[in-house]
């Protein structure tokens, strides 16, 4: 087996530090299950953009729900080991999740493009079937994304010492534990994770010029259409700056000590999962 350490030369102490993460989850659960609950409920709230919210709300529970729990037993009782297929598992769900997501804030976007730019085709363009489909393909490029990734990890030889010096498995970070040639593995996480960012920013980039090129000049429009795009964006700042600055100090490492390597990772899952409830 694995054994998780962490933080590395973690300076907090690690019972505060879980439990600032234990609220967070907490916060988490409850506002996503809050959100999940009045969808659920509320026969009103089944427009695209709930149906958006609710599947926003499903993917934040399944990924904090993937790391924190393990990352709870590891920072108060010590109890870091975890089996490889766990491991593996584990990697797979978080990195799954965070392509699922970015998928979700791509279909997102689009809806607000076609609320403010075809406002009298909306229940038209944006059918349940249009969402069942939608939701379908975010699904399946996750898992098209994700598999063979976990196939190449999960064939390396771990030779080496077995001491994961994260707080979850990481795909970097199991990687540098293996000793045989992990070039592969490597490249197609870098290639995939690099064109999923990039296809759904580019797309997402041009809903939002689209928006501003119909509502510029409109004073009453335009400041509707802020107020209708502010949370939105919002969230886009907080998923996608978090996580290509801990992408970023993963793959430079130079001047990014493991510890701050590992904060960011971390506050990366959880920080914008227990904040997207709180800010719609």
């Amino acid at each position: 087996p694995f054994i998780l350490v962490g933080i590395p030369d973690l300076e907090l102490s690690p019972t505060l530090l879980g439990f600032l993460f234990f609220s967070s989850y907490l916060i988490t659960l409850l506002g996503n299950g809050l959100v999940l609950l009045l969808i659920l409920l509320d026969k009103s709230l089944r427009t695209p953009t709930h149906c958006f919210l609710a599947m926003l709300a499903f993917i934040d529970v399944l990924m904090v729900t993937s790391v924190v729990p393990k990352m709870l037993s590891t920072l108060w009782l010590k109890a870091g080991e975890i089996g490889q297929v766990s491991c593996f598992f584990q990697m797979f769900l978080v990195h799954s999740t965070t392509s699922a997501e970015s998928g979700v804030l791509l279909a997102m976007a689009i809806d607000r493009y076609v609320a403010i730019c075809h406002p009298l085709r909306y229940q038209t363009i944006l059918s349940h079937q249009t969402i069942s489909h939608m939701a379908l393909a975010i699904t399946l490029r996750a898992l098209l994304f994700i598999l063979p990734l976990t196939g190449l990890v999960s064939h390396l030889s771990y030779c080496h010492s077995h001491l994961l010096p994260h707080s979850y498995c990481e795909h970097m970070a199991l990687a540098k534990l293996a000793c045989g040639d992990t070039k592969p593995s490597q490249t197609y996480s870098l290639l995939g994770s690099s064109f999923i960012v990039a296809m759904d920013l580019t797309f997402i980039m041009a809903s939002y010029g689209m928006i501003l090129k119909a509502v510029l000049g409109k004073e009453k429009t335009c400041q509707k259409a802020l107020r209708t795009c502010g949370c939105h964006l919002s969230l886009l700042l907080l998923y996608y700056v978090p996580g290509m600055v801990s992408i970023y100090a993963q793959r430079v490492g130079s001047g990014v000590r493991p510890r701050e390597q590992v904060l960011l990772a971390d506050i990366y899952l959880t920080l914008p999962t227990m904040l997207n409830p709180i800010i719609y």
